[in-house]
């Protein structure tokens, strides 16, 4: 067998011992928070250190020239870096614009509505600070949760948020003479989304999936960020090399029914308004490759879990990163 075959087995399959590993609590949080920090996402910031954040401390250790699965020096590194775990956080009064109780479920009602809101406080809260909405009502209490309104406090991860206020509607980001030069790689095998800056110092590939052949030899750079991702399903993938053709904040989306369950756009669609419960999230970025994007999601438990029809999903906080570090002209590559 070639050894590149064995690598891609071997990393496929997660076989680094882990050395270090801290159990699920404040140590594996604190790690999480590092992690996201530095744009190697690891998935909800929830202190359970599960694939998601082991996948991360992987690519974070590689990008470092360090063992994959040790797990020691980072914990050092966070401990150092994170030295305030926790942050009371105040729901802001603007949140009111963006929640909505009674947002329906069918796509037909939500033709008819201005924004596809977030349907409670706590989601709103939970999305703001790369978290989930069981995490916040597991720090807090579940009444303290119900009970959350704008100029209510809540404890939540010490994590810059996401702030969705400073998203507009339809706004475009342009080419960059930087960003638009950079690598963006897909792997869907282990669900990662890799962005390289060319005139970096090349890193060692960050998972064997993705030295998929013995002509692989083009360095791609240094790894400035690595975001989870959910790749279409299978039979809609398309592998290959592409090229980011647009970024456009708040989009709507078009719901094609025969898009999604064959891959090809019918006749019959609804246009979904735009918000972060909107089904491709709060930022769209087209691929070269007709309706194929890399967008954000209205279901963030899901991301590397359910499939879409083609399109490539990153949790609404990291692709509202995404533009810092990728414009339109940057290489996408899908393996």
């Amino acid at each position: 067998m070639p050894f590149y075959l064995f690598l891609l087995i071997a990393i496929s399959g997660f076989l680094w011992a882990d050395e270090g590993k801290p159990p699920k609590g404040d140590e594996a949080l604190r790690v999480q928070i590092f992690l996201d920090q530095k744009c190697f996402g690891p998935g909800f910031l929830d202190g359970k250190p599960g694939n998601f954040t082991s996948r991360a401390v992987y690519s974070y250790n590689r990008f470092q020239g360090r063992a994959p699965g040790n797990w020691a020096p980072l914990v050092v590194e966070a401990l150092e870096g994170v030295q305030t775990l926790y942050a009371i956080a105040t729901v802001p009064s603007l949140a009111t614009d963006f929640v909505n109780p009674n947002l329906p479920t069918e796509r037909s009602l939500q033709a008819k509505e201005k924004l596809m809101a977030y349907r409670s406080y706590l989601e709103f809260m939970a999305e703001r600070y790369h978290t989930s909405e069981s995490f916040l009502i597991e720090m807090n209490g579940k009444e303290k949760c119900d009970e959350l309104r704008p100029g209510r406090t809540l404890k939540v991860p010490n994590i810059e948020p996401f702030q969705i206020e400073k998203l507009a509607a339809g706004r475009m980001h342009k080419e960059d003479e930087v960003l638009s030069r950079r690598n963006i790689v897909i792997d869907t095998k282990n669900k990662q989304l890799f962005i390289y800056d060319p005139d970096g110092p090349v890193t060692a590939i960050p998972g064997a999936a993705l030295v998929v052949s013995e002509d692989d030899a083009e360095p791609l750079g240094r790894v400035v960020a690595m975001f989870p991702v959910t790749p279409g399903q299978e039979e809609f993938i398309h592998r290959g090399v592409w090229e980011l053709k647009n970024s456009i904040e708040f989009p709507t989306w078009r719901y094609d029914p025969k898009l999604l369950k064959e891959g090809k756009r019918g006749k019959d669609a609804l246009h979904i308004p735009h918000g972060p419960n909107n089904p491709v999230g709060v930022i769209w970025n087209g691929l070269s490759k007709s309706g194929i994007g890399i967008h954000g999601t209205s279901s963030p438990r899901t991301i590397g879990r359910a499939q879409s029809a083609g399109c490539y999903r990153l949790s609404n906080w990291d692709v509202a990163r995404f533009p810092k570090y990728a414009r339109l002209g940057a290489r996408v590559i899908v393996r």
